[in-house]
């Protein structure tokens, strides 16, 4: 029996399907949202300590990077949020057929995507 060596995988060469990408998309969100807690904890608890700190975290929050950095928690959170719901169906084996699979992970990045810009614009 031959023995058959490994092949060489062309990581940009390969064209991931869209479910593929909505996975690795939920795994980065969290990890982006596990990363961004004590942040997150730093501005809640210096928003609380004091009104001169609330301003402080209030002009803080107001810089445009700063603001596109929240936008991009928050596109994290709504996507992961999005995703969740979909890998729930699927780990009850609703929508495992490939044509289900792939109109939901559309619907997971269209979702996502919206909710983002409409919460984010209600916010900036």
């Amino acid at each position: 029996m031959e023995k058959t060596r490994p092949k060489h995988l062309d990581l940009p060469k390969i064209r991931l399907p869209l479910p593929g990408i909505v996975s690795i998309l939920h795994r980065v969100s969290g990890a982006l949202m596990f990363i961004a807690i004590p942040v997150v904890f730093w501005l809640l608890a210096g928003s609380l300590s004091s009104q001169a700190q609330f301003d402080a975290f209030r002009g803080f929050i107001g810089f445009p990077l700063v603001k596109l950095a929240l936008l991009a928690l928050l596109w994290a959170y709504l996507h992961h949020a999005c995703a969740g719901v979909r890998f729930l169906f699927l780990d009850v084996h609703k929508g495992i057929d490939l044509p289900t699979a792939r109109n939901t992970a559309k619907a997971v990045m269209v979702v996502s995507l919206l909710l983002t810009a409409t919460i984010g614009g209600a916010l900036w």
